[in-house]
């Protein structure tokens, strides 16, 4: 079954895309519409936060925009997930953000507030 995250306040039809964040696990891959750094949390979301092909490709998606903060941050999720701290570390600093040692699912929420 599809399951949909509502992100902050603003309607759908004043910021297409930043007030609703369709997590639509059943589809293979996220929507085309959906910006980079979305596309890298719906990759982690699918893959269950976990190693495997879907953390594969949200890490592809961080290493297209390294030194953008969005991407550094989901960048050091997927490092988190990964259990290599210290790269982790290095990411969420380069992001502007304290180290992070909670749940990757919390952080995840997080991150995708911001850019919702």
């Amino acid at each position: 079954m599809a399951e949909a995250a509502t992100i902050g306040t603003t309607t759908e039809t004043e910021r297409p895309m930043a007030g609703t964040f369709d997590l639509d696990l059943s589809a293979s891959a996220p929507r085309e519409d959906l910006p980079p750094p979305m596309k890298a949390l719906w990759w982690l979301k699918k893959g269950g936060f976990r190693l495997g092909p879907e953390w594969h490709e949200a890490h592809e998606i961080c290493q297209t925009a390294e030194g953008e903060p969005a991407y550094d941050w989901i960048h050091g999720l997927c490092h988190l997930i990964e259990a290599d701290h210290g790269n982790a570390a290095y990411w969420f600093r380069r992001a502007g953000r304290t180290p992070a040692t909670q749940d990757p699912q919390d952080i995840w929420r997080e991150i995708a507030a911001s850019l919702g």
